[in-house]
């Protein structure tokens, strides 16, 4: 099985890496819907008598406890394997939320939601790792894009779900989502395996891809991103329900399909990129749609309120594309032997506004009223469009394909490169180029029989006293016509 220069190992096992994507896509789905989908429980969290800015914080539970573990996981997946870890974070994190049915007053209920997010941030880490060992470059991006899309879809679910469930009490709420994370973990242990590993890992010994700047700039600009994205999913709902008057239930279903659009959203991203054969154009792009789509929903909300709507469905589609591209930058950068850990550090910046963002833009909305925290958010990926290492994609696009020109057709005059020394202690030929098939010999005869005979006249021709028969199955027998100067045969007979 072949890899490709990042270790993907190209072409998989058939269909063994499409299954290993979509329960790693159900496992991330799982540990999604409860770590981003709590905002669909802020008008429960709020009938039971918590303030607006106390409901957020509680949502942010989840995400702050992200925080704590990201990286650990990640550097548990780079040395034990992506199926161990996967099934212990989303086993731990099922089994807290379970206990979290019992917990009684916000304290405890925080705390609760800040362990199960530290247990579930395993999927975040590890399940990358998957994607970057199982698919080669070509269509690494459409895989990822399809990974990222567990997100959205996580927040699908919860939007179909939790407002339903949270009519009949809390605790039945966070009973499916315990059992939605158990659920997971038992599909993991049965059906992912860990990806082969190239033997040496060269790319450990090459040293730290964080040396340059290229991934702390991904991991500013996707951080940055996440604020506009969050501030949409966490608000939509209360938004709808506050200020045009939408039922619950009823908004919380159209905002399922607006995550269901956003999930399309990132496979289309991913698949663009490999078309592309570029991850950081479609991010730039992306950010730049994402500060006009936010800026028009501001407008929108002061001076067309019936606009408003239809605008903040578009932008609950296009907030979330931008996640998988940076993602599978930061995996294919990093390689496989730092994937886990620079995933885990992108995921911390990441979490690290996504926590801060639902309690600061609560603050916000209370003092200033929703136009004002839609332009702020308008405004951050600007800065994230400016922080977007295109320049450095594009030289180490160019690098590589100068490299690869290289390895097709050697410079005249350089030196053949030495092959295997042979038996002899000769250096070897140059090996053939991966592109040109290595020229075979002729093949030799086919048996014993079809070699040439030599005939007793052509013997004495060549050498006196040379032996007329160079082996006994030669020989001629008695009586053999067959050629006519051979000892025995009718017409050289004297």
């Amino acid at each position: 099985m072949g890899t490709d220069g990042t270790g993907g190992q190209a072409g998989g096992h058939g269909a063994r890496r499409w299954v290993v994507l979509a329960v790693g896509t159900v496992a991330v789905t799982a540990g999604s819907t409860f770590q981003y989908g709590l905002a669909y429980l802020i008008p429960a969290l709020r009938a039971a008598g918590l303030s607006l800015a106390q409901a957020g914080v509680i949502v942010a539970c989840p995400t702050a406890g992200l925080l704590l573990t990201l990286i650990a996981w990640g550097a548990a997946a780079d040395r034990w394997g992506e199926r161990r870890i996967l099934a212990t974070g989303l086993g731990i994190a099922g089994l807290v939320l379970l206990a979290a049915t019992r917990a009684r007053g916000m304290a405890a209920l925080g705390a609760c939601l800040v362990v199960a997010g530290a247990a579930g941030a395993a999927v975040y880490a590890a399940s990358g790792r998957l994607i970057l060992g199982w698919f080669a470059a070509r269509e690494r991006g459409l895989a990822m894009g399809i990974r990222q899309a567990s997100q959205p879809l996580g927040v699908a679910v919860a939007a179909l779900a939790l407002p339903s469930l949270a009519d009949r009490g809390l605790a039945v709420a966070l009973a499916f989502l315990g059992g939605f994370c158990l659920v997971a973990a038992v599909m993991v242990v049965a059906a992912v395996r860990d990806p082969a590993r190239a033997p040496g890992q060269a790319q450990a010994r090459r040293g730290s891809p964080y040396r340059t700047p290229v991934l702390w700039r991904i991991h500013a600009a996707s951080a940055l991103l996440v604020v506009p994205q969050f501030t949409v999913s966490t608000f939509a709902l209360v938004f709808l329900v506050d200020a045009r008057g939408w039922r619950a239930p009823v908004a919380g279903a159209l905002l399922a399909v607006t995550a269901a659009g956003g999930a399309a959203s990132r496979l289309g991203a991913g698949h663009w990129s490999d078309r592309l054969g570029s991850r950081m154009r479609p991010m730039r792009i992306l950010a730049l749609a994402t500060t006009a789509i936010l800026l028009a929903l501001a407008l929108a909300a002061v001076f067309a309120p019936v606009l408003a709507v239809p605008i903040l469905l578009t932008a609950a589609v296009l907030v979330v594309s931008t996640n998988g591209l940076a993602y599978t930058a930061v995996a294919e950068y990093a390689g496989p032997a730092w994937a886990g850990r620079a995933l885990g550090i992108h995921n911390t910046g990441q979490n690290a506004l996504a926590a801060l963002t639902p309690p600061i833009v609560a603050v916000l909305i209370a003092a200033a009223g929703y136009p004002a925290a839609f332009a702020l958010a308008g405004a951050l990926p600007l800065a994230a469009a400016a922080l977007v290492p295109l320049a450095a994609e594009r030289r180490a696009g160019a690098a590589d394909r100068a490299a690869g020109a290289g390895r097709a057709h050697p410079a005249a005059g350089a030196p053949p490169r030495a092959g295997p020394p042979d038996p002899a202690g000769g250096a070897g030929p140059a090996p053939a180029p991966r592109n040109h098939p290595r020229e075979r010999p002729p093949p030799g005869p086919a048996g014993r029989r079809a070699r040439p005979r030599r005939t007793p006249a052509a013997t004495n021709a060549a050498a006196p006293g040379a032996r007329p028969w160079g082996r006994t199955a030669d020989r001629p027998r008695p009586g053999d016509r067959s050629r006519p100067d051979e000892p025995g045969s009718g017409a050289g007979a004297r």
